[in-house]
């Protein structure tokens, strides 16, 4: 069974760093646990990285959320040190906003029976790319680990994981 885990996001300013929270910064031991599950399994590890330019408060985004993130090159902008290894091996999406076109398509092309996801944040950025690749690949097997992933607030959290159900993606460890 060809399978994905699909890493979303875990970068430094949404653990730890300007957009970062307790609950992000909970779940990335399991992120990590998750990641080297897959890679024993033999399945590919994709991460996403969201990127953006000393321009962003210009963007429609950046008019909406007015707070510098993921800076490309600045220490906010990384992958954190505890996953980095593991993206250095990887195929990475620079993405500039919350879901990657790139992704669903690559996630396309290759035929997956399976692709996992988690990371940050659940009510942004990881929804966003389940339901792209859900719309890209409605017969694959699309599943979310709620312990892996974690949402700007618990209750947002929730709330995604319940409007993922409704579009019949898996969740575990709920």
């Amino acid at each position: 069974m060809r399978r994905a885990l699909a890493v979303i996001d875990m970068q430094n300013d949404f653990i730890d760093g300007t957009l970062g929270t307790k609950e992000a910064c909970a779940i990335v031991a399991n992120v990590k646990q998750k990641i080297e599950e897959a890679l024993k399994a033999g399945d590919d590890v994709i991460f996403t990285q969201d990127t953006h330019y000393d321009t962003y408060l210009e963007t429609a985004e950046g008019k909406k959320l007015p707070v510098l993130h993921c800076i490309y090159g600045t220490k906010g902008w990384k992958i954190c040190s505890s996953l980095k290894e593991y993206s250095e091996n990887a195929q990475v999406f620079e993405k500039p906003t919350f879901g990657s076109v790139k992704l669903a398509r690559y996630l396309a092309t290759r035929e997956y029976e399976a692709v996992e996801f988690v990371g940050l944040c659940t009510d942004i950025c990881v929804i966003s790319n389940v339901l792209m690749a859900k719309a890209v690949m409605p017969e694959c097997a699309i599943s979310v680990d709620a312990s892996c992933c974690a949402g700007v607030t618990p209750q947002n959290h929730a709330n995604a994981l319940n409007v993922m159900k409704m579009c019949q993606i898996d969740i575990i460890n709920e």
